[in-house]
């Protein structure tokens, strides 16, 4: 192992790793963003000024930092204070609706919230255990100016850096959203071969940073490996590819939604711009068609590969080009046997090729807990190992195939949808007797919402209500959890519990697919 490996882990591991990169080459520009650029000494300058404010205005170690913004530069300048401070760190979701952000940074515990001022408004008032209120952009009522506020403070490396976490939030199958809280996510960014940087690296983010995937493979990586990093505000087809042959591009995480995009310009469109700086694409988050897959890799070549993991951690599964045209439709090898147990519905190992619920060793450097839900932390674990609920099985080689998904969760253009949090709202509707949200097949999207009602005596199903269900529904939700289609049926399967049973509502409209997710 090189000094400059060794150095970079460890400052990986103490959340310093901008430090390190401003020594190194502290004048290399460390992120492009839509509104300018950062060298990586102008990142870690504000990241110690951040440390010091947050330690001034009373936060200790463990405490909570809310961060609702878009792709810009003072992302990750809030990231690196946390991981340096020793703070808990909550991205948030800006697509979802006001009350949505609302709930995630009260119940995260926050004590100060940095907010881009693009984004909801109000919240000021409605989040009163907030001590600090810090605005990213324009002034904002009740919030203090992010640029104004650093000014006053030093620079220089702090001299007792603590390790900080991250706390993503996913939602629960019971309706509101949890925290996934890992600690020493610091430390875990510190290891693995994605950390392997050439001197001409460049990182693209195209996905929104707060999201889990491109936090960690665009945003920490770019951090810990020292590249620049570019990102873009919001997705465009054309305009990835230009971004891409501007700033000579060399690795990118992206989601199946993003190659059908980039698929389907003209041929015209694609062969206008440069790519050829590319040479290392990873993406999961969601299921992707193999013909999808095999077009990009004729297009790009060999150079995309793909992991499977969650929030929550995973199993280290990794496959490359060369394996994935052996072994189509694989999420990767089994890293080593004790990494992954497939149990069936009593808890008992299938045999090799035989379908079942996939558990995975939790994670002895950055372990997960449900936040403030021991119950919901419980559910999930069988000792050492875990469960997101997908299914699948292991091939005679070892590789991993997913079948389906026990969970309730929708994965829609690699965003998860959790079913529940839509039916507690559309039952609040006054023609809803009873509601059971799902995920259908949707070519592009790999699945879309879908809300099967039943409605209460005195109303007619029709295009009308659907209409009028959807239009409530859009009040009340963000955007991509509103159903795409509403049908309505005279009752809905329970279990001799009474439950509901999605599974039943769900499986015609999956009949004779070899993958049910």
């Amino acid at each position: 192992m090189t000094d400059i490996l060794e150095r970079q882990m460890r400052a990986a591991a103490s959340g310093m790793s901008h430090s390190l990169w401003a020594e190194v080459h502290g004048d290399k520009i460390a992120v492009y963003d839509p509104i300018g650029e950062r060298t990586f000494r102008q990142i870690n300058e504000a990241a110690n000024r951040i440390v010091r404010l947050l330690r001034e205005r009373g936060l200790r170690e463990g405490d909570a930092v809310a961060l609702l913004c878009s792709n810009r530069a003072e992302f990750i300048e809030v990231l690196s204070a946390c991981l340096r401070g020793g703070y808990r760190l909550t991205p948030v979701n800006w697509h979802l609706a006001a009350d949505e952000v609302e709930y995630i940074i009260n119940d995260c515990d926050a004590k100060a919230l940095f907010a881009d001022t693009r984004y909801p408004s109000g919240l000021a008032a409605r989040t009163p255990q907030v001590t600090l209120k810090v605005s990213i952009g324009d002034d904002a009522e009740g919030f203090e100016p992010y640029v104004k506020l650093l000014a006053d403070f030093d620079g220089t490396d702090i001299l007792d850096p603590t390790p900080g976490s991250t706390m993503l939030y996913t939602s629960g199958t019971t309706g509101r959203p949890k925290g996934v809280y890992r600690r020493n996510t610091a430390a875990a960014a510190g290891v693995g071969p994605m950390n392997l940087a050439q001197p001409d690296d460049v990182q693209l983010c195209a996905g929104p940073a707060y999201h889990a995937a491109p936090l960690a493979f665009d945003v920490r990586a770019s951090m810990v490996m020292g590249i620049p990093l570019v990102f873009i505000d919001r997705w465009e087809s054309e305009g990835v590819l230009k971004t891409i042959e501007k700033y000579r591009v060399t690795r990118a995480h992206l989601v199946p939604i993003m190659f059908q995009r980039l698929l389907n310009l003209p041929d015209d469109v694609r062969k206008k711009y440069d790519v050829s700086s590319l040479r290392y694409i990873i993406h999961g988050a969601a299921p992707c068609p193999p013909e999808v897959k095999k077009a990009m890799i004729d297009w790009v070549g060999p150079i995309i590969n793909e992991y499977y993991a969650g929030s929550e951690g995973g199993a280290g599964f990794v496959v490359s080009s060369e394996e994935w045209l052996r072994k189509p439709g694989t999420v990767g090898k089994l890293p080593d046997p004790d990494a992954l147990r497939i149990l069936d519905d009593d808890g008992n190992p299938v045999t090799k090729g035989q379908s079942g619920t996939l558990y995975f060793r939790v994670s002895p450097v950055a372990p997960f807990e449900y936040y403030k839900d021991p119950a919901k932390t419980a559910a999930a674990h069988r000792g050492d190992y875990f469960t997101l609920g997908d299914v699948g099985y292991l091939d005679e080689d070892g590789y991993l195939f997913l079948t389906g998904r026990t969970a309730e969760c929708i994965i829609s253009g690699g965003v998860n949808i959790y079913p529940q949090e839509i039916d507690n709202e559309l039952i609040k509707h006054p023609a809803v007797e009873d509601a059971c949200t799902i995920g259908v097949p949707n070519e592009e999207w790999g699945e879309e919402v879908k809300s099967v009602l039943t409605l209460n005596p005195g109303f007619v199903g029709s295009p009308d209500l659907a209409a009028d269900i959807q239009r409530f529904a859009r009040e009340r939700l963000a955007g991509f959890k509103v159903p795409r289609t509403i049908e309505f049926v005279d009752e809905l399967p329970r279990s001799p519990a009474g439950k509901i049973q999605r599974k039943k509502v769900r499986e015609p409209y999956w009949a004779g697919r070899a993958r049910q997710i």
